[in-house]
């Protein structure tokens, strides 16, 4: 006997509950709404869902029936959307993008900035609260890890937009353009990948065209599960050189990941569920495969394999830039030259909270690690040159003015050690 898959059972049992007494109920929703929010009720009526007779209550429950009990709606959730899309929901769970919440939640810089440019649909959480949240969060109670009262699930919906929920709509570029702009999107849209795709969305390039989008290349054949070699920091455990490994042990040193002598620290255990690096070069290499085999589709192997050794190359490059501005920054904390932030253990400047540090050259550095260096990486991997050369070049004025920065500070330190010396006899 053919087994029918249970997602399918749900559905068709959803469908019977609708056609029989909760008929007048769906309809009610409907009713209602299509006075209070007629665009939502539109979406519905165009979305897959409704031909499935998926409707309102499948996915809010029936406790809500009149505008003085909105509150007993139930708030939809990734679980919600697995009870029938199983498959998919088990991918996302092991890729990046469900981490977003946790990992917005385990940076320091995040819990200084005022809530009101945080929360809801703005700043971080806009894009972070993809990630899948705790039951708390969910439901909008305040959260007392973080003392910040969050609210709203979205996961699924950050993708495929409420209410039609399109398939379509999830596999275009610009569906990742909101959370990835700036360094990704630029770079994608620059690149003969983006540009031939948006011919050919224009209607300009033939339609059975080559013309990849961010989802042929991250999410081959609709897997869910979004993950990348280099990982968020584009930093992985095996060196090609010595250059190259000091260099990322000082950037591993200036994240709080390693000790001064180079020893794990406590950070870098806390970050690991986070899963924002490789961290065995087997875990970087089975990503890097990954990756080949979508090249291969339109390329050769060995263009595929060059070229993204190019990308690496570019890494390489960029972070032995950054490795020199941070040993520039901690020269000057070792030397008593600028004070070492009281939050940090080791005198290594924190990359993780500079964003809010309270000097010039401190917040330069800064920007030098979170925009320039990945504008560099996204363009070289992404093939875009603009964004590359601009990253780039936007990373030697850094560490030129930083080093110009710190050489005036030591200037300074040195005028004013000596205007404390007192005066000699006579």
């Amino acid at each position: 006997m053919r087994l029918i898959p249970t997602p399918f059972v749900k559905l068709m049992v959803a469908g019977l509950a609708l056609g029989s007494g909760s008929r007048a109920a769906a309809d009610s929703c409907v009713a209602c709404h299509a006075k209070v929010t007629p665009a939502i009720v539109e979406d519905w009526r165009l979305s897959k869902h409704r031909g499935k007779r998926v409707g309102c209550a499948t996915c809010h429950g029936d406790r809500h029936r009149s505008a003085a009990d909105a509150a007993k709606a139930k708030l939809p959730g990734p679980e919600t959307c697995g009870t029938c899309h199983r498959e998919r929901l088990a991918q996302f769970k092991k890729g990046k993008h469900a981490l977003g919440w946790a990992v917005l939640k385990g940076m320091p810089a995040w819990h200084l900035q005022p809530a009101t440019m945080t929360e809801g649909m703005k700043g971080c959480g806009g894009c972070h609260k993809i990630g899948v949240k705790s039951a708390s969060e969910a439901k909008g109670k305040e959260d007392a890890s973080t003392g910040r009262f969050e609210s709203g699930n979205a996961s699924c919906d950050a993708c495929h937009t409420r209410h039609v929920f399109s398939v379509k709509e999830a596999r275009q570029p610009q569906a990742c353009q909101t959370c990835h702009r700036e360094g990704e999107w630029q770079a994608y849209s620059t690149s003969k990948h983006g540009a031939r795709f948006l011919l050919q969305q224009a209607g300009i390039m033939p339609a059975g065209s080559a013309a990849p989008t961010c989802q042929t290349c991250h999410m081959r054949g609709g897997d869910h599960e979004v993950r990348e070699a280099w990982g968020t920091s584009a930093l992985r455990p095996n060196a090609e050189d010595q250059q190259w490994l000091a260099d990322r042990v000082a950037i591993l040193q200036a994240l709080g990941s390693l000790d001064p002598e180079g020893k794990p620290t406590g950070r870098i255990e806390a970050s690991k569920p986070l899963d924002m690096a490789r961290p065995t070069p087997e875990a970087w290499l089975a990503e890097r495969e990954k990756m080949v085999k979508a090249c291969k589709a339109c390329h050769s192997e060995g263009f595929a394999r060059r070229d993204l050794a190019k990308g690496d190359q570019t890494i390489r490059e960029a972070d032995h830039l950054l490795a020199e501005a941070i040993r520039t920054v901690a020269s000057l904390y070792k030397d008593g030259v600028l004070e070492k932030p009281a939050s940090y253990a080791y005198a290594f400047p924190d990359l993780v909270t500079l964003g809010d540090a309270p000097t010039p050259i401190e917040r330069r550095l800064a920007e030098m690690f979170l925009a320039h260096r990945r504008f560099t990486i996204q363009g070289a991997f992404h093939g875009s040159p603009s964004v590359l050369d601009g990253g780039w070049a936007a990373m030697r004025i850094d560490l030129t003015e930083i080093k110009a920065m710190a050489e005036e500070l030591r200037k300074d330190h040195r005028l004013a050690k000596n205007s404390r010396v007192p005066a000699g006899p006579g």
